[in-house]
């Protein structure tokens, strides 16, 4: 039905930066919400930043001012710009997306981020 297909995980030094992307196929809404949670060991799943079909966003206030998300509404494609990143960034990092008016949505496989100091 959806397949979500993740890229731009890595190993990068404090202070570095990552770009994640996500692409969506299958039945999505036009009208919908993209984003990105992360997971680190023994923590809960926590949303790191949002964006809807119309481009509202929200962020963590962990990653306010460091991260920015972006889409390509045509392609269903979500972005994740990761700068000035942190060892307490360290995690999995996995894209969601919700059609409007769903209740749940969809999870990609996750991408592994390991920030080292």
């Amino acid at each position: 039905q959806v397949q979500l297909v993740e890229s731009g995980g890595g190993l990068v030094q404090a202070g570095g930066s990552l770009r994640l992307s996500c692409a969506a196929s299958g039945s999505i809404s036009s009208r919908n919400t993209m984003g990105w949670y992360r997971q680190a060991p023994g923590k809960q799943r926590e949303l790191v930043a949002a964006i809807t079909s119309s481009s509202m966003t929200n962020y963590a206030d962990s990653v306010k001012g460091r991260f920015t998300i972006s889409r390509d509404n045509a392609k269903n494609t979500v972005y994740l710009q990761m700068n000035s990143l942190k060892p307490e960034d360290t995690a999995v990092y996995y894209c969601n997306v919700r059609n409007w008016g769903a209740t749940n949505g969809y999870w990609g496989q996750g991408t592994q981020v390991t920030v080292s100091s």
